[in-house]
């Protein structure tokens, strides 16, 4: 066998049991109901961008969840990209207008919680995938899911899409 392909298949085998780890790490993460945090980076310095990204996508996931418990539509202002659309449970498509004018009406559900989130960062782009649950108005319980797309643009962050489900 020749040196190249040795050298070849050692890096291979590198970067699988370095995948390994992230993907233990996620699952042990979900599992104890911490956020768990995946890239792609090869190195130390990619990782500590991810790190730093990734701390800065859950303080913006948080304020995503906070606002839309709290109608805060010009926080929403600041997080939604000029170009956002939203599909909700009902089907329905809404652009960044529309979901603001949806944000500023009276809210439906209280105790709004996200659980298990995943937050992966693919260059310039992150999907945060997360469970949610909330109290009805009613008192019933009820619980969904969402994925929301982030873009990085100029430096910041901006929510660029979301989609919401209710299970």
């Amino acid at each position: 066998m020749r040196w190249s392909s040795l050298r070849a298949r050692a890096k291979l085998a590198e970067t699988l049991v370095s995948s390994s780890r992230v993907v233990k790490q996620s699952r042990g993460a979900l599992k104890s109901g911490r956020v768990a945090l995946t890239h792609g980076g090869e190195s130390h310095a990619s990782r500590d961008r991810c790190r730093d990204g990734c701390r800065s996508l859950q303080q913006l996931n948080r304020d995503y969840i906070r606002s839309v418990q709290t109608s805060d539509v010009r926080r929403f202002d600041e997080l939604l990209s000029e170009d956002f659309l939203c599909s909700n449970p009902d089907g329905s498509l809404l652009d960044r207008a529309g979901f603001l004018v949806q944000t500023a009406g009276p809210v439906a559900i209280s105790n709004l919680e996200a659980h298990d989130v995943r937050v992966r960062i693919i260059g310039d782009v992150a999907i945060i995938h997360a469970r949610t649950t909330y109290t009805l108005t009613d008192g019933r319980p009820g619980s969904g899911r969402y994925t929301d797309v982030w873009a990085r643009r100029q430096g910041r962050w901006l929510a660029v899409s979301a989609h919401v489900t209710r299970c």
